[in-house]
Protein backbone atom coordinates (compact mmCIF):
# COMPACT_ATOMS: atom_id res chain seq x y z
CA UNK A 1 0.00 0.00 0.00
CA UNK A 2 1.21 3.34 -0.76
CA UNK A 3 1.69 6.30 1.67
CA UNK A 4 1.46 10.36 0.71
CA UNK A 5 4.16 11.86 2.77
CA UNK A 6 3.49 15.12 4.26
CA UNK A 7 7.26 16.17 5.82
CA UNK A 8 10.04 14.83 6.87
CA UNK A 9 12.05 16.63 9.87
CA UNK A 10 15.34 15.65 12.05
CA UNK A 11 16.38 16.83 14.94
CA UNK A 12 20.20 16.09 16.46
CA UNK A 13 19.48 13.79 19.48
CA UNK A 14 22.58 11.68 21.52
CA UNK A 15 23.29 8.55 21.51
CA UNK A 16 24.06 5.82 23.72
CA UNK A 17 27.94 7.44 23.52
CA UNK A 18 27.39 11.02 24.21
CA UNK A 19 27.76 11.94 20.38
CA UNK A 20 24.86 13.22 18.10
CA UNK A 21 22.99 11.68 15.91
CA UNK A 22 19.70 12.47 14.10
CA UNK A 23 15.84 11.32 14.74
CA UNK A 24 14.35 11.24 11.80
CA UNK A 25 10.08 12.09 11.78
CA UNK A 26 8.37 11.23 8.99
CA UNK A 27 4.31 12.16 8.67
CA UNK A 28 1.88 10.74 6.33
CA UNK A 29 -1.40 12.09 4.98
CA UNK A 30 -3.48 10.70 7.39
CA UNK A 31 -2.07 12.49 10.41
CA UNK A 32 0.18 9.65 11.90
CA UNK A 33 3.36 10.06 12.49
CA UNK A 34 6.76 7.70 12.49
CA UNK A 35 9.90 8.43 13.99
CA UNK A 36 13.74 6.50 13.90
CA UNK A 37 16.74 7.21 15.89
CA UNK A 38 19.72 6.62 13.67
CA UNK A 39 22.42 4.28 15.23
CA UNK A 40 26.39 5.39 14.50
CA UNK A 41 29.40 3.02 14.75
CA UNK A 42 32.80 3.47 16.00
CA UNK A 43 34.90 0.34 14.80
CA UNK A 44 34.10 0.78 11.07
CA UNK A 45 35.07 -0.32 7.49
CA UNK A 46 36.53 1.70 4.96
CA UNK A 47 33.57 1.09 2.67
CA UNK A 48 30.72 2.17 4.48
CA UNK A 49 28.07 4.76 3.35
CA UNK A 50 29.19 7.96 4.90
CA UNK A 51 28.19 8.88 8.38
CA UNK A 52 27.82 12.91 7.28
CA UNK A 53 29.39 15.26 10.05
CA UNK A 54 30.07 18.67 11.03
CA UNK A 55 34.00 19.03 11.48
CA UNK A 56 33.15 21.67 13.17
CA UNK A 57 35.49 22.06 16.17
CA UNK A 58 33.37 23.93 18.19
CA UNK A 59 30.65 21.45 18.45
CA UNK A 60 30.90 18.39 19.87
CA UNK A 61 34.53 18.13 19.04
CA UNK A 62 33.67 17.99 15.30
CA UNK A 63 31.33 15.52 15.70
CA UNK A 64 28.18 17.50 15.20
CA UNK A 65 25.09 16.43 12.67
CA UNK A 66 23.54 19.70 11.98
CA UNK A 67 24.67 19.31 8.43
CA UNK A 68 22.86 16.01 7.84
CA UNK A 69 19.81 17.04 9.99
CA UNK A 70 19.48 20.01 7.49
CA UNK A 71 19.53 17.52 4.94
CA UNK A 72 16.30 15.67 6.28
CA UNK A 73 15.20 19.18 6.87
CA UNK A 74 15.81 20.86 3.66
CA UNK A 75 16.61 19.06 0.17
CA UNK A 76 14.88 15.27 1.27
CA UNK A 77 12.07 17.06 2.54
CA UNK A 78 11.18 18.81 -0.53
CA UNK A 79 12.26 15.98 -2.67
CA UNK A 80 9.70 13.47 -1.00
CA UNK A 81 6.78 15.34 0.39
CA UNK A 82 3.57 15.88 -0.87
CA UNK A 83 4.75 12.91 -3.28
CA UNK A 84 2.72 9.24 -2.70
CA UNK A 85 5.42 6.39 -2.70
CA UNK A 86 4.03 2.57 -3.67
CA UNK A 87 6.42 1.07 -1.99
CA UNK A 88 9.65 1.64 0.22
CA UNK A 89 11.93 0.48 -2.55
CA UNK A 90 10.50 3.65 -4.32
CA UNK A 91 10.90 5.83 -1.54
CA UNK A 92 14.50 4.78 -1.19
CA UNK A 93 15.43 5.11 -5.06
CA UNK A 94 14.33 8.55 -4.98
CA UNK A 95 16.77 9.12 -1.87
CA UNK A 96 19.84 7.82 -3.50
CA UNK A 97 19.38 9.50 -6.70
CA UNK A 98 18.88 12.57 -4.96
CA UNK A 99 22.30 11.92 -2.97
CA UNK A 100 23.85 10.81 -6.42
CA UNK A 101 26.83 10.18 -5.21
CA UNK A 102 28.23 6.17 -4.77
CA UNK A 103 28.37 6.12 -1.15
CA UNK A 104 25.87 8.63 -0.03
CA UNK A 105 28.43 11.65 1.01
CA UNK A 106 26.61 14.38 -0.63
CA UNK A 107 23.59 13.89 1.71
CA UNK A 108 24.72 11.61 4.29
CA UNK A 109 23.81 7.56 5.31
CA UNK A 110 22.68 8.72 8.49
CA UNK A 111 20.16 11.60 6.85
CA UNK A 112 18.80 9.09 4.01
CA UNK A 113 18.52 5.78 6.67
CA UNK A 114 16.94 7.56 8.92
CA UNK A 115 13.79 8.70 6.56
CA UNK A 116 14.53 5.15 5.06
CA UNK A 117 13.81 3.44 8.60
CA UNK A 118 10.88 5.95 9.98
CA UNK A 119 9.32 5.28 6.43
CA UNK A 120 9.07 1.75 6.70
CA UNK A 121 6.94 2.07 9.47
CA UNK A 122 4.71 4.20 7.94
CA UNK A 123 4.25 1.67 4.93
CA UNK A 124 3.80 -1.17 7.84
CA UNK A 125 1.17 0.98 9.62
CA UNK A 126 -0.93 2.13 6.31
CA UNK A 127 -0.28 -1.68 5.32
CA UNK A 128 -1.97 -2.64 8.80
CA UNK A 129 0.91 -4.82 10.07
CA UNK A 130 3.26 -5.14 12.29
CA UNK A 131 6.80 -3.85 11.20
CA UNK A 132 8.42 -7.34 11.37
CA UNK A 133 5.66 -8.62 8.84
CA UNK A 134 6.12 -5.79 6.15
CA UNK A 135 9.89 -6.36 6.00
CA UNK A 136 9.42 -10.48 5.58
CA UNK A 137 10.73 -10.95 1.89
CA UNK A 138 8.19 -13.12 -0.14
CA UNK A 139 8.78 -16.50 0.34
CA UNK A 140 11.02 -16.12 4.10
CA UNK A 141 9.47 -17.66 7.30
CA UNK A 142 9.98 -15.23 10.31
CA UNK A 143 11.96 -16.64 12.93
CA UNK A 144 12.63 -15.49 16.39
CA UNK A 145 16.36 -15.06 16.35
CA UNK A 146 18.95 -16.45 18.68
CA UNK A 147 20.29 -13.25 20.71
CA UNK A 148 24.02 -12.69 21.03
CA UNK A 149 25.34 -11.17 24.30
CA UNK A 150 28.30 -8.69 24.04
CA UNK A 151 29.17 -9.44 27.85
CA UNK A 152 32.95 -8.54 27.74
CA UNK A 153 34.11 -5.43 25.56
CA UNK A 154 37.47 -4.59 24.56
CA UNK A 155 39.18 -2.97 21.15
CA UNK A 156 37.55 0.54 20.08
CA UNK A 157 34.77 -0.46 22.67
CA UNK A 158 36.44 -0.09 25.98
CA UNK A 159 39.73 1.50 27.94
CA UNK A 160 41.37 -1.33 28.81
CA UNK A 161 44.24 -3.94 26.92
CA UNK A 162 41.55 -6.38 25.39
CA UNK A 163 42.43 -6.18 21.56
CA UNK A 164 39.62 -8.25 20.75
CA UNK A 165 36.47 -6.56 20.87
CA UNK A 166 33.91 -8.71 21.86
CA UNK A 167 33.13 -11.77 23.53
CA UNK A 168 29.13 -12.84 22.78
CA UNK A 169 27.22 -15.36 24.63
CA UNK A 170 24.73 -16.82 22.02
CA UNK A 171 22.37 -19.35 24.49
CA UNK A 172 21.92 -21.41 20.76
CA UNK A 173 20.58 -24.31 22.91
CA UNK A 174 17.67 -22.87 24.94
CA UNK A 175 14.19 -23.91 24.05
CA UNK A 176 12.80 -20.61 23.61
CA UNK A 177 13.79 -16.62 22.88
CA UNK A 178 12.46 -16.14 26.53
CA UNK A 179 14.79 -18.73 27.63
CA UNK A 180 17.64 -17.59 25.80
CA UNK A 181 17.31 -14.49 27.08
CA UNK A 182 16.94 -15.13 30.48
CA UNK A 183 20.55 -17.59 30.24
CA UNK A 184 21.98 -14.69 28.86
CA UNK A 185 21.21 -12.24 31.71
CA UNK A 186 22.10 -14.86 33.96
CA UNK A 187 25.67 -15.92 32.96
CA UNK A 188 26.01 -11.77 32.65
CA UNK A 189 25.13 -11.49 36.53
CA UNK A 190 27.54 -14.64 37.00
CA UNK A 191 30.02 -13.31 35.08
CA UNK A 192 30.18 -10.03 36.94
CA UNK A 193 30.60 -12.22 40.35
CA UNK A 194 33.34 -14.59 39.02
CA UNK A 195 35.32 -10.84 37.61
CA UNK A 196 34.67 -8.96 40.78
CA UNK A 197 35.71 -11.77 42.66
CA UNK A 198 38.90 -12.24 40.66
CA UNK A 199 39.81 -8.66 41.67
CA UNK A 200 38.79 -7.35 38.20
CA UNK A 201 37.16 -4.18 37.69
CA UNK A 202 33.22 -4.37 36.14
CA UNK A 203 32.92 -1.10 34.84
CA UNK A 204 31.18 -1.48 31.24
CA UNK A 205 32.28 -0.58 27.44
CA UNK A 206 30.34 0.83 24.68
CA UNK A 207 27.85 -1.58 24.29
CA UNK A 208 27.54 -2.39 28.15
CA UNK A 209 29.55 -5.53 28.30
CA UNK A 210 32.14 -5.49 31.48
CA UNK A 211 35.54 -4.14 31.01
CA UNK A 212 38.33 -6.08 33.01
CA UNK A 213 41.91 -5.43 32.09
CA UNK A 214 42.63 -8.72 30.72
CA UNK A 215 44.98 -8.54 27.50
CA UNK A 216 45.11 -12.49 26.32
CA UNK A 217 41.67 -13.97 24.82
CA UNK A 218 42.23 -17.00 26.26
CA UNK A 219 41.68 -15.70 29.89
CA UNK A 220 39.00 -14.31 28.91
CA UNK A 221 36.95 -17.36 27.07
CA UNK A 222 38.12 -19.41 30.36
CA UNK A 223 36.65 -16.88 32.04
CA UNK A 224 33.60 -16.77 30.04
CA UNK A 225 33.07 -21.14 30.64
CA UNK A 226 33.51 -20.43 33.80
CA UNK A 227 30.60 -18.01 33.99
CA UNK A 228 28.34 -20.07 32.29
CA UNK A 229 28.99 -22.96 34.45
CA UNK A 230 28.86 -20.61 37.34
CA UNK A 231 24.86 -20.09 35.99
CA UNK A 232 24.04 -23.76 35.79
CA UNK A 233 24.08 -23.72 31.87
CA UNK A 234 25.97 -26.07 29.73
CA UNK A 235 28.81 -24.12 27.51
CA UNK A 236 28.88 -25.29 24.10
CA UNK A 237 26.12 -25.93 20.95
CA UNK A 238 24.18 -28.07 23.57
CA UNK A 239 23.60 -24.72 25.81
CA UNK A 240 25.38 -21.78 25.23
CA UNK A 241 27.89 -21.07 22.72
CA UNK A 242 30.61 -18.38 22.38
CA UNK A 243 30.37 -15.82 19.45
CA UNK A 244 34.00 -13.12 18.92
CA UNK A 245 34.47 -10.19 16.78
CA UNK A 246 38.01 -9.44 17.30
CA UNK A 247 37.89 -6.92 14.89
CA UNK A 248 41.02 -7.66 13.37
CA UNK A 249 41.49 -4.35 11.19
CA UNK A 250 41.94 -2.09 14.19
CA UNK A 251 45.23 -3.94 15.58
CA UNK A 252 46.69 -5.09 12.00
CA UNK A 253 49.46 -2.82 11.10
CA UNK A 254 52.66 -3.21 9.23
CA UNK A 255 51.40 -6.38 7.86
CA UNK A 256 51.05 -7.69 10.79
CA UNK A 257 48.69 -8.74 13.43
CA UNK A 258 49.16 -7.44 17.38
CA UNK A 259 47.27 -9.55 20.22
CA UNK A 260 48.06 -9.52 23.73
CA UNK A 261 51.93 -8.61 22.77
CA UNK A 262 52.24 -10.98 19.64
CA UNK A 263 52.99 -10.11 16.64
CA UNK A 264 51.31 -12.41 14.18
CA UNK A 265 50.88 -13.23 10.48
CA UNK A 266 47.67 -13.67 8.78
CA UNK A 267 48.61 -17.51 8.69
CA UNK A 268 49.36 -17.19 12.21
CA UNK A 269 46.30 -15.43 13.14
CA UNK A 270 44.44 -18.29 11.16
CA UNK A 271 46.11 -21.29 12.83
CA UNK A 272 45.47 -18.83 16.14
CA UNK A 273 41.68 -18.76 15.52
CA UNK A 274 41.87 -22.62 14.74
CA UNK A 275 43.25 -23.19 18.42
CA UNK A 276 41.28 -21.25 19.76
CA UNK A 277 38.29 -23.47 18.39
CA UNK A 278 39.66 -26.20 19.38
CA UNK A 279 40.06 -25.58 22.87
CA UNK A 280 36.78 -23.21 23.70
CA UNK A 281 33.19 -23.56 22.64
CA UNK A 282 33.33 -20.84 19.96
CA UNK A 283 30.62 -21.12 17.46
CA UNK A 284 31.03 -17.75 15.42
CA UNK A 285 34.04 -15.57 14.65
CA UNK A 286 33.74 -11.95 13.17
CA UNK A 287 36.15 -9.87 11.08
CA UNK A 288 38.44 -12.40 11.99
CA UNK A 289 41.15 -10.95 9.93
CA UNK A 290 41.66 -7.58 8.39
CA UNK A 291 39.39 -5.86 5.93
CA UNK A 292 41.94 -6.00 3.24
CA UNK A 293 43.71 -9.60 4.16
CA UNK A 294 41.13 -11.44 1.83
CA UNK A 295 43.69 -14.30 1.01
CA UNK A 296 44.08 -14.14 4.67
CA UNK A 297 40.08 -14.39 4.60
CA UNK A 298 39.77 -17.28 2.13
CA UNK A 299 42.82 -19.23 4.14
CA UNK A 300 40.50 -19.08 7.10
CA UNK A 301 36.95 -19.93 5.60
CA UNK A 302 38.68 -22.57 3.91
CA UNK A 303 40.69 -24.16 7.68
CA UNK A 304 37.36 -23.53 9.47
CA UNK A 305 34.65 -22.61 7.43
CA UNK A 306 32.94 -26.02 7.93
CA UNK A 307 33.28 -26.14 11.26
CA UNK A 308 32.18 -22.57 12.71
CA UNK A 309 30.31 -19.51 10.86
CA UNK A 310 32.88 -16.84 9.43
CA UNK A 311 31.31 -13.54 9.49
CA UNK A 312 32.17 -10.54 7.31
CA UNK A 313 31.52 -7.17 8.77
CA UNK A 314 33.88 -4.83 8.09
CA UNK A 315 35.10 -6.54 4.58
CA UNK A 316 31.62 -6.94 3.50
CA UNK A 317 30.11 -3.08 5.11
CA UNK A 318 26.36 -4.63 4.18
CA UNK A 319 27.23 -4.12 0.48
CA UNK A 320 25.42 -6.45 -1.96
CA UNK A 321 28.48 -6.18 -4.85
CA UNK A 322 30.40 -6.60 -2.37
CA UNK A 323 29.09 -9.61 -0.71
CA UNK A 324 28.42 -11.08 -3.96
CA UNK A 325 32.21 -10.80 -4.51
CA UNK A 326 33.31 -12.56 -1.39
CA UNK A 327 30.91 -15.59 -2.11
CA UNK A 328 32.71 -15.75 -5.54
CA UNK A 329 35.71 -16.03 -3.94
CA UNK A 330 34.91 -18.56 -1.35
CA UNK A 331 35.22 -15.95 1.75
CA UNK A 332 33.74 -16.05 4.66
CA UNK A 333 30.16 -17.92 5.25
CA UNK A 334 27.85 -15.21 6.58
CA UNK A 335 27.62 -11.28 6.36
CA UNK A 336 27.20 -9.09 9.40
CA UNK A 337 24.39 -6.77 8.53
CA UNK A 338 24.15 -3.03 9.76
CA UNK A 339 21.41 -0.78 8.17
CA UNK A 340 23.48 2.20 8.45
CA UNK A 341 25.95 0.70 6.71
CA UNK A 342 24.62 0.49 3.79
CA UNK A 343 22.30 3.62 4.37
CA UNK A 344 19.20 2.29 3.23
CA UNK A 345 16.55 -0.39 4.38
CA UNK A 346 15.67 -1.49 0.83
CA UNK A 347 19.24 -2.04 0.05
CA UNK A 348 19.51 -3.46 3.75
CA UNK A 349 17.29 -6.07 2.50
CA UNK A 350 19.15 -6.81 -0.88
CA UNK A 351 22.07 -7.48 0.88
CA UNK A 352 20.22 -9.97 3.08
CA UNK A 353 18.67 -11.52 0.12
CA UNK A 354 22.08 -12.20 -1.67
CA UNK A 355 23.20 -14.04 1.34
CA UNK A 356 20.07 -15.98 1.44
CA UNK A 357 20.64 -17.22 -2.46
CA UNK A 358 23.84 -18.46 -1.78
CA UNK A 359 23.23 -20.03 1.22
CA UNK A 360 25.15 -17.60 3.51
CA UNK A 361 24.11 -16.94 7.19
CA UNK A 362 23.17 -13.37 8.20
CA UNK A 363 23.69 -11.65 11.44
CA UNK A 364 21.74 -8.38 11.84
CA UNK A 365 23.78 -6.19 14.56
CA UNK A 366 23.13 -2.94 16.40
CA UNK A 367 26.31 -0.14 16.10
CA UNK A 368 28.61 1.33 19.68
CA UNK A 369 26.38 4.48 19.36
CA UNK A 370 22.78 3.46 19.97
CA UNK A 371 19.58 4.92 20.55
CA UNK A 372 16.15 3.53 22.34
CA UNK A 373 14.92 2.42 18.35
CA UNK A 374 14.37 -1.15 18.27
CA UNK A 375 14.21 -1.14 14.12
CA UNK A 376 16.97 -3.94 14.08
CA UNK A 377 14.58 -6.26 16.22
CA UNK A 378 12.05 -6.41 13.56
CA UNK A 379 14.47 -6.70 10.98
CA UNK A 380 15.91 -9.70 12.28
CA UNK A 381 12.79 -11.57 12.88
CA UNK A 382 11.31 -9.92 9.83
CA UNK A 383 14.19 -11.54 7.30
CA UNK A 384 14.33 -15.15 9.16
CA UNK A 385 17.92 -14.46 9.70
CA UNK A 386 17.98 -16.30 12.86
CA UNK A 387 21.03 -14.12 14.28
CA UNK A 388 20.69 -10.83 16.10
CA UNK A 389 23.62 -8.89 18.43
CA UNK A 390 22.51 -5.82 20.14
CA UNK A 391 25.42 -5.50 23.19
CA UNK A 392 24.82 -6.99 26.88
CA UNK A 393 21.80 -7.69 28.38
CA UNK A 394 22.53 -4.31 30.07
CA UNK A 395 21.68 -0.64 29.27
CA UNK A 396 18.41 0.92 27.86
CA UNK A 397 19.34 1.10 24.34
CA UNK A 398 20.86 -2.33 24.29
CA UNK A 399 18.13 -4.29 26.23
CA UNK A 400 15.18 -2.00 23.97
CA UNK A 401 15.98 -4.72 21.52
CA UNK A 402 16.13 -7.87 23.25
CA UNK A 403 12.53 -6.79 24.70
CA UNK A 404 11.10 -6.11 21.35
CA UNK A 405 12.07 -9.49 20.44
CA UNK A 406 10.34 -10.55 23.90
CA UNK A 407 7.23 -8.69 23.04
CA UNK A 408 7.35 -9.81 19.41
CA UNK A 409 7.51 -13.70 21.19
CA UNK A 410 4.09 -13.13 23.67
CA UNK A 411 2.20 -11.88 20.51
CA UNK A 412 3.26 -14.65 18.06
CA UNK A 413 3.49 -17.57 20.68
CA UNK A 414 3.82 -19.90 17.42
CA UNK A 415 6.39 -18.32 16.09
CA UNK A 416 10.09 -20.31 15.77
CA UNK A 417 13.03 -19.78 18.17
CA UNK A 418 15.89 -19.84 15.31
CA UNK A 419 18.29 -22.48 17.14
CA UNK A 420 21.77 -22.84 15.15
Amino acid sequence: MSIDITSVHAVEILDSRGRPTLAVTVKVADGQSFRAGVPSGASTGSGEAVELRDDDPARFGGKGTLVAVGNVNGPINDRVTNQVFADLAELDRALVDLDGTPNKSRLGANAIVGVSMAAARAFAAVAGVPLWRYLTPAGVTPVLPVPHFNVINGGMHAPNNLDFQEFMLAPIGAPSYAEAVRAGAEVYAALKARLHAAGYATGLGDEGGFAPDISRPEDVLETLVGAITDAGYTPGHDGIAIALDPASSEFYRDGAYHVADQSLSSSDMVAYYADLVGRFPIWSIEDGLAEGDWDGWADLTKRLGETIQIVGDDIFVTNPAIITDAINRGVANAALIKVNQIGSVTETLAAMSVCRDAGYAAMVSHRSGETEDAFIADLAVGSGCGQLKSGAPARGERVAKYNRLLEISDSEPSMTYAKN
